[in-house]
């Protein structure tokens, strides 16, 4: 009766696949610690864990009230995705998930979600989602460097003279914050537009870089040109060897 009873779950369950060896039936038969093997990745957790959220899928195999099918070693197997389980038992864990950054299969795993009957979890994955949208920043700079007097082989640092800003004007201003200087392109009331006309308040690269990094964003391509001809008479009160060295570089940062 058991088998019976094992073959028509599968059949109407086939996210959980066929028997393997044996089907358990009763809460009794589950340890406190459940081995399980989920579409061929390994875990181990309690089974508390198992059942802490009360109308899902996996409190109802793991107290008996729906079969589940064993590996030839014993271990509880469902056929699903196994590596996004362990978001699933983080969930389970704690209530919460963390995703990493640039994380790329969330649509994969809020269906897994929905077939553990885990609303939690997908209003989780969806939450995150709206708090770090995604989108494209550019930053440019147009730079020199500065060289010592009277011919001097001695380089100074690099001389940037403003970093450019360009993107949408909402995602802009969540990542810049108080060092994005918006009076070029002052609003006009519309929250999605866009802007090529910010620039940051101060004139380091690096926390420009840091502060993207920080919200998520990784560096998807770049590019870099001079910007001085070499025939051109330099402007009276311009350094030559200065102006020599002018050069234009952009970059291009992504969050998905």
């Amino acid at each position: 009766m058991p088998e019976q009873r094992g073959e028509a779950f599968a059949a109407s369950h086939p996210q959980f696949g066929p028997s393997s060896l044996s089907v358990s039936m009763s809460g009794c038969d589950f340890p406190s610690v459940i081995e399980l093997n989920i579409g061929g990745v390994l875990y181990t957790t309690t089974l508390k864990t198992l059942v802490s959220q009360p109308d899902s899928q996996l409190n109802a195999i793991f107290t008996g009230r729906e079969p589940i099918t064993q590996d030839a070693k014993g271990r509880y197997f469902l056929d699903r995705d196994g590596v996004l389980f362990r978001y699933v038992l983080d969930f389970l864990r704690d209530g919460t998930v963390v995703l990493p950054e640039c994380f790329r299969e969330r649509e994969r795993l809020k269906r897994e979600a929905e077939k553990y009957a885990l609303p939690g979890l997908v209003e989780a994955i969806a939450s995150e989602s709206r708090s770090r949208p995604a989108g494209v920043i550019t930053v440019g700079y147009r730079g020199s460097f500065q060289f010592g007097k009277d011919g001097l082989a001695d380089v100074k640092f690099r001389k940037l003279s403003r970093i450019l800003v360009s993107g949408r004007v909402t995602l802009c201003r969540d990542v810049f914050g108080e060092t994005l200087n918006e009076s070029r392109d002052p609003d006009h009331g519309q929250s999605e537009r866009y802007t090529s006309r910010f620039f940051l308040k101060h004139s380091f690269l690096e926390q420009a870089f840091d502060m993207l990094i920080e919200q998520g964003f990784k560096l998807a391509g770049s590019c870099g040109s001079g910007t001085a001809g070499c025939g051109a008479e330099p402007k009276p009160g311009v350094d030559a060897e200065e102006n020599r060295w002018n050069h234009y570089n952009e970059f291009v940062f992504v969050r998905e």
